[in-house]
């Protein structure tokens, strides 16, 4: 059985500033360990359970975050940007499920540390019409290739915005938001507890073939961004094929999941200004 583990940053232990996720911050390299300790956490549940190869990806800014003298030697880590798939490179790869480990809430959620979706630029993405955050447009990309979600970790908010898109998976909640630079936050070794279980949990069901399903809207892709200002829609616009609804509003309509992916990732690069 292969696993895709797909790992992003801010929904990690003990995160709840920028400063803690960026890489030219004084806190950044001890929370690139943690980081790196809570994708090995994975690992190593998930091996408990039978699962014999994994996929790495490392999805936080830059891709480059992940240390991989400290990672777990059977993992394959997908490291460096731009890749095909961005956060979930791998998904491709024939991997039975994905679990994804460090999430956090889309953007504007309540007491939801660093809330946001792929960038401060943005404050809403829609699928055919659906708000979704940074963890509904990756599992929409798994489910493109028939790969269900079954385990988010991250903070409360994070972890049931998945369970109300995916139903009943895995969740390991690390740390409590009380507002979005504040939180409860679990010891290091609770956090990693909670998180091995939680994998070996998710494993243990896809291998007694337990259904999860998978989010994966109907095609054509209907992909609606909502960006900061109208100069960042201005310059969306120049993707092909993108459409003007308001100011700061535009869509797109694609055949696919994955090349909607690309068009989305195409625009927030260019909205930089």
């Amino acid at each position: 059985m292969k696993i895709l583990i797909a790992a992003d940053m801010e929904g990690m232990p003990g995160v709840v500033q920028w400063d803690q996720v960026e890489s030219d911050k004084p806190d950044y390299p001890h929370f690139r360990d943690i980081m790196t300790e809570v994708v090995n956490a994975a690992i190593r549940g998930a091996a408990e359970a039978g699962v014999n190869e994994f996929i790495v990806a490392d999805g936080h800014a830059s891709a480059s975050n992940l240390l991989i003298g400290k990672l777990d030697v059977r993992a394959q880590l997908n490291s460096g940007t731009p890749s095909p798939l961005s956060m979930v490179q791998g998904a491709a790869e024939g991997v039975n499920g994905a679990m994804f480990v460090g999430y956090h809430a889309r953007a504007g959620t309540l007491n939801a540390i660093l809330d946001h979706t792929w960038s401060g630029r943005i404050l809403n993405v829609w699928l055919n019409g659906q708000v979704v955050g940074e963890i509904g447009l990756n599992a929409a990309v798994c489910g493109h290739y028939h790969v269900p979600v079954v385990l988010v970790s991250g903070d409360q908010s994070a972890c049931a915005e998945a369970m109300d898109l995916l139903g009943a998976i895995e969740v390991a909640v690390v740390k409590r938001a009380t507002g979005r630079m504040a939180a409860e936050c679990l010891a290091l070794p609770e956090s990693l507890d909670k998180v091995c279980e939680a994998a070996a949990r998710a494993a243990r069901r896809l291998a007694a073939g337990e259904a999860f399903g998978y989010f994966s809207p109907v095609p054509p892709i209907q992909l609606g961004v909502e960006f900061n200002t109208s100069e960042m829609a201005d310059n969306a616009c120049l993707v092909p094929g993108v459409i003007r609804l308001e100011g700061r509003r535009v869509e797109i309509e694609a055949g696919d999941m994955v090349t909607a992916y690309r068009a989305f990732r195409a625009m927030a690069a260019l909205a930089r200004g």
